[in-house]
């Protein structure tokens, strides 16, 4: 459900900022079927759970046309970031229950069903929001890069995008991904105090 509310939020902002695009497309949803994407949500996960490899995949992105925001560039910085943002405030919300559900006295299994599902709640929330704001195309964190760049160096940059997802199974299969993103994940979820 973190990817369906990542991906209404992008379509809901972009509708804020004058794109109708997801929403005539009955894609401003929570329902999970609509934001399924067979790549993505079912062939690529189960292909590296055959592979015995770390899984990942993603939903089928909400369609933004950057072209009918205004103010356009404002606007791309913002539907850009709204998907992350609203991961961020996920965890924390899933945070304030994990804290408040520990002080309820629960009994059998809920004792332990409620608080793991809300600490894998702010991890995953997390997870999405810090690697979605990495500075490559097609991910948030390049869209708002290229919208705050000057144009000229936006459309250079755009040109790199063709390249993004390669780039991204490399850092995800390096050490990179733990040396410098893992860290970050761990003490934003230290800072919730769910760790």
């Amino acid at each position: 459900m973190a990817i369906v509310f990542h991906e209404v939020m992008h379509g809901r902002t972009a509708l804020a900022f004058g794109d109708e695009t997801a929403a005539r497309a009955g894609r401003l949803t929570f329902n999970p079927l609509y934001h399924i994407d067979p790549i993505g949500t079912v062939a690529l996960p189960a292909f590296l759970l055959f592979l015995h490899l770390p899984v990942f995949g993603y939903a089928k992105p909400v369609p933004v046309d950057f072209r009918r925001l205004n103010p356009q560039r404002l606007g791309m910085v913002v539907v850009a970031a709204a998907g992350p943002l609203t991961n961020f405030a996920l965890a924390a919300a899933s945070a304030i229950a994990f804290k408040f559900v520990n002080t309820l006295p629960l009994a059998g299994m809920a004792v332990y069903i409620m608080p793991s599902l809300l600490r894998a709640s702010v991890a995953v929330n997390v997870m999405l929001g810090v690697f979605n704001l990495l500075p490559l195309l097609p991910l948030d964190g390049g869209r708002v890069l290229a919208g705050i760049m000057p144009s000229a160096w936006a459309r250079s940059y755009a040109r790199l995008e063709r390249f993004g997802f390669l780039l991204l199974v490399l850092l995800l299969y390096t050490d990179w991904f733990d040396a410098m993103i893992n860290p970050v994940i761990r003490t934003i979820i230290r800072a919730l105090g769910v760790a």
